[in-house]
């Protein structure tokens, strides 16, 4: 658990050091798009106070999102302690958890998730944005599909006992 915290630590102070580099410090608020290495990669200021590309944000959901993101970081929490997963688990567990946080934060703070990423390439113009914390919170999750299944300690020591009459 203790990798869990320090991964998820670490996503989130990266996650809203970003954010406040890029938003405050290089005055994205202002500029309203940076172009880093264009068409590939440039900063657009968004912000987001729906789910995922927006959706249901003509809704005002920021309090049941800050409550369904904290619910499912505790879930995350209690179910990493019960499945004693492997060093992946952990580290995905961390991700998601962090990335989460750092959502959280930003939607207490201002209302709307902070998203400044935006990709396009080979004539095809991205209109969605993301941030850091987004990118760790779906890595987390894909992490925990992959990973997160029966440890193998489990796995073997259920093995041995249908092999043993």
């Amino acid at each position: 658990m203790r990798l869990t915290f320090w991964v998820g630590f670490w996503v989130f102070l990266a996650d809203q050091a970003s954010k406040w580099l890029v938003v405050h410090w290089l005055d994205l608020l202002t500029l309203k798009r940076i172009d880093v290495v264009a068409p590939l990669l440039s900063f657009r200021m968004a912000w987001n106070k729906g789910v995922n590309f927006g959706l249901l944000s003509s809704v005002d959901m920021r309090w049941i999102l800050v409550g369904v993101a904290l619910a499912i970081c505790a879930f995350v929490i209690w179910w990493l302690r019960r499945e004693n997963g492997n060093r992946w688990t952990y580290v995905a567990g961390g991700l998601l958890i962090g990335g989460a946080l750092g959502n959280v934060v930003d939607r207490v703070l201002y209302g709307a998730v902070a998203d400044f990423l935006n990709m396009s390439c080979c004539g095809f113009e991205n209109p969605y944005a993301f941030n850091l914390a987004d990118v760790a919170v779906f890595a987390g999750a894909i992490g925990l599909v992959l990973f997160g299944g029966e440890s193998k300690d489990k796995v073997k020591t259920a093995r041995s006992r249908k092999k043993t009459p």
